[in-house]
């Protein structure tokens, strides 16, 4: 039986697979997939992932804003074979999908974004490093390849209050073979989340999600100065010893945190606990996390760092995206940073549209924020989009079963993109635009 395409490839390794009564490893469907993520994750885990900014209007409103678009397939047209690929920054890719940045993975699995790594070199898909990523970028890298036949990958930079520590970062990314650096502009302070100030849990404050930073010299520098700045009291010091004295007596809760610290820091778990560097590590990243202040005008001095395509990831407003190209940006992600930042934000394929406009051509426009499946993907490049980034299902992916988990996933989205793009009569993705869509609310 002839398996052209991506789609069909794939249901026949699922009924194939079905006759000896093996079954997809997590569900296939999106709003499934969650709910079997949420009964095998704690409170915390599922919350973080998750929840969004205030009410969570804008995290509805992202998945809404996909309904007010419908499909109209065109028959009697010859689709039998079909190309999903796309060519972006130099790369031909086997579809307009990468997986996103998702931080403080280990609270999902053990494996973290090492597991996410393989899955996606296995696929051909690419992964963008999150700043906040359980495990080093040269890690997730080694893992992808070197070289020619290295998998893609790209760096997700938040700008840190320290301009050094960012140059380290992006030397770094460069190094680990990344081919683009997305700036997200979206979290230079974090939005307001009930669910995680609820259960009073930020992941970075146990010492989760910091590995890109406890593995670069310069945040390991700034860690050494902080701790010898604060100065250490001498253990037999009798003002020290009172005042310790005084302290409320620690919690499970507590223990385990400091534990969690001292895993994050480099170096045995033995010598961690006893020294002050693991929690100066935390109150270091907290201290320098992200950078209110910047402006455009620091773009140029970012540009000058590296040979990089330099991505800004948050833009929702076309005057934005026109300003980033006129300041040298090499391309616009028009995000809401999956609702998790400003409640009753506009959604961010609403506005999609007016971004392509004003960009017009002139660099990758990509999209993040609601995409769940195939058949989201398709809506999307319709709208000008010129590849999206996948989030929370492979996150519920790696969940429920690794880095196997996340491969279905990933598949999954890939298979349904391609058979819609043959169900509705098209073969490539350049041929699709807005006149393939009505909007119906």
């Amino acid at each position: 039986m002839e398996e052209a395409g991506a789609g069909r490839r794939r249901q026949n390794e699922v009924y194939r697979a079905g006759v000896y009564g093996r079954l997809p490893r997590v569900p296939v469907a999106a709003r499934k997939l969650q709910d079997r993520a949420k009964r095998a994750l704690d409170a915390r885990t599922y919350a973080y992932v998750a929840g969004g900014a205030g009410d969570e209007v804008t995290q509805r409103a992202n998945r809404a804003a996909f309904d007010r678009w419908a499909v109209v397939p065109r028959v009697l047209r010859d689709v039998s074979s079909r190309d999903s690929s796309i060519e972006l920054f130099g790369r031909r890719l086997p579809a307009p999908l990468l997986l996103g940045p998702v931080g403080a993975l280990e609270l999902v699995h053990r494996e973290a974004d090492l597991a996410v790594a393989r899955a996606a070199a296995s696929t051909g898909v690419p992964m963008v490093f999150s700043n906040q990523a359980s495990v080093p970028m040269e890690d997730c890298a080694a893992a992808m390849g070197s070289g020619p036949d290295a998998a893609p990958r790209w760096f997700q930079l938040y700008w840190s209050t320290s301009d050094e520590l960012v140059e380290s970062l992006v030397g770094r990314a460069e190094a680990a073979g990344c081919d683009a650096l997305v700036v997200t502009l979206d979290t230079t302070m974090l939005g307001w989340r009930p669910r995680d100030l609820d259960l009073g849990h930020l992941p970075f404050a146990l010492g989760k999600g910091i590995a890109q930073y406890t593995s670069d010299p310069v945040f390991r520098r700034l860690v050494e100065e902080r701790v010898v700045a604060a100065g250490a009291p001498a253990p037999a010091e009798p003002a020290a010893s009172a005042k310790r004295d005084r302290q409320p007596r620690p919690t499970p809760a507590a223990v385990r945190a400091l534990v969690g610290m001292a895993r994050a820091w480099p170096g045995s778990l033995r010598e961690n606990l006893r020294s002050p560097l693991p929690r100066a590590a935390v109150e270091t990243f907290l201290g320098i996390y992200s950078r209110p202040s910047i402006t455009w005008a620091d773009l140029a001095w970012l540009r000058s760092r590296t040979r990089l395509p330099i991505l800004l990831k948050g833009v929702l407003h076309p005057d934005d995206a026109r300003r980033a190209l006129d300041e040298g940006v090499d391309g616009v992600v028009v995000s809401t940073h999956g609702g998790r930042q400003v409640d009753r934000s506009i959604p961010a394929l609403d506005a999609l549209p007016e971004v392509v406009g004003a960009v017009a051509g002139r660099a990758p426009v990509l999209l993040d924020s609601g995409i769940r499946s195939g058949a989201d993907v398709f809506i999307a490049v319709a709208l000008g989009a010129s590849a999206v980034l996948l989030g929370r299902p492979f996150a519920w992916g790696l969940a429920l079963a690794g880095e196997e988990g996340v491969r279905q996933v990933i598949s999954d989205v890939l298979a349904e993109f391609d058979l819609t793009l043959g169900l509705t009569g098209h073969t490539a993705v350049d041929q699709l635009s807005p006149d393939v869509l009505r909007r119906v609310g």
